[in-house]
């Protein structure tokens, strides 16, 4: 019996389930989407969150810090991806003969049970496409399943129990987790270099998303690519199976025609055979955006769903949360909190900005890691030096301890002007006081930051 088929059988038995890490943006949905099939459910976190308090009130039991007695009577165990082997509760499960499955894993035994797997990945827009396609998915009343890595406003949640044939994830290459999952349709956004604490380099990162892409059914399944990515093209490259391309460029098999953007509005029609598809409106600034739309709806037209449907998801489309999502004001500047933690992401933040304000550009950045801050160090010093001033919270740890002996004081001595903060009561009086009418300010990091961005701005 493989390892899916074993899951699948405590699944089906309802066996309880321990589920280390479950606060995390893909766990926490995992966790209520098996707590609503009626399996038992306990989990332990790091630390205590609004997601860990979401989830007692829905009944699921959540230990702070991770003891060997917080698996006591559990059939199973699955944890995170940052829940290592050395883990006590992974310790004290495979020294009593308790099953340990990776959350992935898990994932990949729910979605079996769909005709139409939609798998989303990529290096960056993964949370946003995932969201869009799920807008499109509902406005077609096809009734998904949803796993997103964060909040959707439209589902008060971050995942959605359906009970349609199509089932929607996004799917993160971090620990080649997605290699569990069976996709039907494989989407790629982009490929970039990032996770180094676990990938070697670049090219490590392509061999992760062709083995990806490898998995769709060579007859019946479809590879959907960035035409415009180049390390996206290298990965799929000379594979056998059905690939739909999309895109800016004319080469793309669903491209944009006809782009006309006023006050972070874009309008475009979509292209499918040399013929409009679709004409959209879309309410999330940004080309990067035009794109994720774009593989958003190339992934209905896969689907077969209307051109209409994926008109009306799209516009009804207002972002995800922490996904350059607009908070209020402070002085009478405008506050937007994002989840950008890597330069390709501060990038396209920085350039949307850029289109909806002509005043100063204040960005309080945490870092996220110490080893993506280390290995891609010169690129984030790059991307900072592009705002009008720069406050630095101290690199957020996550899965990690400072060995390296790095900080985010490092960064700001290599950018002008920029003020380090060594705590988020330090940031938050900087930028109350810095704040001015017509400033944009930015809270942006995959950490904690937000908490700064919801004590400034004015109730």
């Amino acid at each position: 019996m493989d390892r899916i088929s074993e899951l699948e059988g405590f699944i089906e038995a309802k066996k309880r389930c321990h589920m280390i890490g479950i606060g995390g943006v893909s766990m926490s949905p995992l966790a209520k989407v098996l707590h609503d099939r009626g399996i038992p459910v306990t989990g332990s976190d790091m630390t205590e969150s609004e997601t860990v308090l979401d989830l007692r009130g829905q009944g699921i039991p959540v230990h702070i810090g991770h003891a060997s007695e917080n698996v006591l009577g559990a059939a199973y165990v699955i944890r995170t991806a940052a829940a290592r082997d050395d883990n006590p509760e992974v310790e004290y499960a495979r020294d009593n003969g308790i099953p340990v499955f990776e959350r992935a894993e898990a994932w990949g035994c729910i979605m079996r049970h769909y005709k139409n797997a939609l798998c989303i990945s990529g290096t960056h827009g993964k949370t946003t496409t995932t969201s869009m396609c799920t807008h499109i998915l509902l406005a077609a009343q096809a009734d998904p399943t949803v796993m997103i890595g964060g909040t959707l406003p439209l589902l008060h949640a971050g995942y959605r129990v359906g009970r349609g044939d199509t089932i929607v994830l996004e799917s993160c290459e971090y620990y080649n987790s997605f290699l569990s999952f069976s996709p039907t349709i494989a989407v790629i956004l982009d490929v970039d270099a990032d996770h180094l604490d676990f990938f070697k380099d670049l090219e490590d990162v392509k061999k992760s998303f062709r083995a990806f892409a490898s998995l769709v059914p060579s007859y019946t399944g479809t590879v959907i690519a960035n035409a415009d990515d180049k390390n996206t093209m290298d990965a799929i490259d000379g594979l056998r199976r059905r690939i739909v391309t999309f895109g800016l460029s004319t080469e793309a098999d669903i491209r944009a025609r006809n782009i006309e953007t006023k006050n972070g509005v874009s309008e475009f029609d979509v292209i499918y055979k040399m013929k409009p598809y679709c004409h959209v409106k879309l309410n999330v600034p940004g080309m990067h955006n035009v794109k994720n739309a774009l593989a958003a709806a190339a992934s209905a037209i896969v689907l077969g769903i209307s051109g209409e449907a994926i008109a009306r998801g799209l516009e009804a489309f207002h972002g995800a949360v922490r996904r350059f999502e607009y908070k209020g004001e402070v002085n009478g500047a405008r506050v937007y909190d994002d989840y950008s933690h890597h330069p390709s992401e501060l990038k396209a933040l920085l350039d949307t900005v850029r289109t909806i304000t002509d005043g100063r550009v204040i960005l309080a950045f945490q870092p996220h890691t110490y080893s993506r801050t280390k290995a891609l160090f010169d690129d984030f010093v790059r991307e900072l030096r592009r705002a009008d001033k720069v406050y630095l919270a101290e690199i957020y740890a996550a899965r990690e301890t400072n060995t390296i002996g790095i900080s985010s004081a490092d960064l700001a001595k290599r950018v002008p002007g920029a003020v380090f903060c060594p705590t988020f009561d330090e940031l938050a009086e900087n930028l109350r006081r810095d704040a001015a009418p017509g400033d944009v300010i930015l809270t942006v990091g995959a950490g904690n930051i937000y908490t700064v961005c919801d004590r400034i701005v004015e109730k």
